[in-house]
């Protein structure tokens, strides 16, 4: 698809047809409506377009101006939609997309979902690839986009959406997806859903188990800012058959492990580079490591660049969260390896101030759950949490605070 396509796509959108800029173009709209407005006009122009959040602040800002100061090397013409991802280290970069790529996730989501047409009820935020890619998916198979928002969804607004052909489908994070699960009259909008798209974080089991006793169409993911949101993702049959996968690969993508399970990721809906240089054309090799199960679908083990070595022990930071996440007053919980003279790290658990542990429970969940090395030796309460609206956690930050707080004296020691 070319650019002139796209922008054909979103012409209803424009508020009007005077020339678009010739320079970069910045998006920072938090209302949905201005921002389709704005995106729309953006397209139809030739400049690059940048879509950034509203609520960044000084550093990010500054982030910014430094990347839109540094040239960009010649010879390149693809690459003009830049979306913003930090990764966990907190760092602002942006990924270069274009037509192209969008397009290749959109028919790779169609086909894999069977769904001719997407009708998306948009919850996240379009600045971010997950809310870009829900109502993009609907401008490109002319399905329905209905954005909502958090804080009305959460009171219990809860919207009658028009009946569609091909049903509805909605993303959201493991928190929001928890928080909607206590009300019933929330499970009962839910389930009216098609697909119900769980992704930005790792969900624990207990969340899921819930989201199954329901009866819930959650379709579990894998995918990221570069490669234009999910590349593999599960169906809801397979999840309330109880598989608990990434699922398996979308037609548009490809799918490769190292010997060491390092995941790396092929197709056409890959970034072109990071603003402002370009990347060679190939697979991208992750940071996330991982397994094929024995149904060909995809196990996502962790970050590899997040193992904590501690007294000669590895351990995967995102099994001791699994094992301590939604249970005993933990809802949320990051664990990290802070530096330890004797033992090299030593792991410690953040969790948000606002929380109420249940240590005892903790204690009996840990027992059952973890092996010795891998329980943490330290909670540390953190307020406020460092999450983005996206429910995503800067994991820099929260080793950062951790370790302020275990200087400090204000934590929780396990013995």
């Amino acid at each position: 698809m070319e650019r002139a396509e796209l922008s054909e796509a979103l012409r209803n959108l424009r508020s009007n047809d005077a020339p678009a800029s010739a320079g970069p173009v910045l998006i920072a709209e938090a209302d949905p409506g201005r921002f389709m407005a704005a995106f729309a006009h953006a397209v139809a122009g030739e400049a690059d377009v940048f879509l950034c959040d509203p609520k960044w602040g000084a550093t990010e800002r500054a982030q910014l101006d430094a990347l839109l100061q540094t040239p960009c090397p010649a010879g390149h013409r693809s690459g003009w939609l830049m979306i913003p991802t930090g990764g966990t280290s907190g760092q602002l970069r942006f990924a270069r997309h274009d037509s192209t790529t969008i397009a290749a996730a959109v028919r790779g989501f169609a086909r894999h979902f069977e769904l001719p047409q997407v009708n998306s009820a948009g919850l996240l935020p379009l600045h971010h690839v997950s809310g870009l890619m829900a109502w993009l998916r609907t401008v490109l198979t002319g399905g329905e986009y209905c954005p909502l928002g958090w804080k009305e969804i959460e009171g219990g607004a809860l919207p009658d959406l028009p009946v569609q052909l091909h049903g509805w489908t909605i993303s959201l994070v493991p928190t929001q997806l928890e928080r909607l699960l206590r009300r019933p009259a929330a499970v009962a909008w839910l389930k009216k859903l098609r697909i119900i798209f769980v992704g930005g974080g790792p969900a624990w089991p207990e969340l899921l188990d819930n989201a199954a006793a329901e009866q819930l169409p959650l379709s579990l993911g894998y995918g990221m800012t570069e490669s234009a949101a999910m590349a593999v993702a599960s169906r809801p049959a397979e999840f309330l058959s109880g598989g608990r996968s990434s699922g398996t690969v979308l037609p548009h993508a490809t799918l490769h492990l190292s010997g060491e399970g390092v995941i790396s990721l092929g197709g056409q809906s890959l970034f072109r580079g990071y603003y402002p240089a370009w990347r060679a054309e190939g697979v991208f090799e992750t940071a996330d490591i991982g397994r094929v199960d024995e149904h060909d679908q995809l196990v996502v083990s962790g970050r590899r660049d997040a193992v904590i070595i501690s007294g000669g022990e590895k351990i995967n930071p995102a099994e001791v969260e699994a094992g301590l996440r939604g249970t005993a007053g933990l809802p949320d919980v990051v664990v990290v390896g802070l530096p330890h003279a004797e033992w090299g790290q030593v792991v410690v658990a953040a969790y948000p101030d606002t929380a109420s542990p249940d240590w005892p429970g903790i204690g009996a969940a840990m027992a059952r759950l973890l092996a010795p090395a891998k329980r943490p030796k330290y909670f540390v309460p953190l307020g406020p949490w460092p999450v983005n609206s996206q429910g995503k956690v800067n994991r820099a930050e929260v080793a950062r605070l951790a370790a302020a707080g275990l200087k400090a004296g204000t934590f929780h020691e396990k013995k």
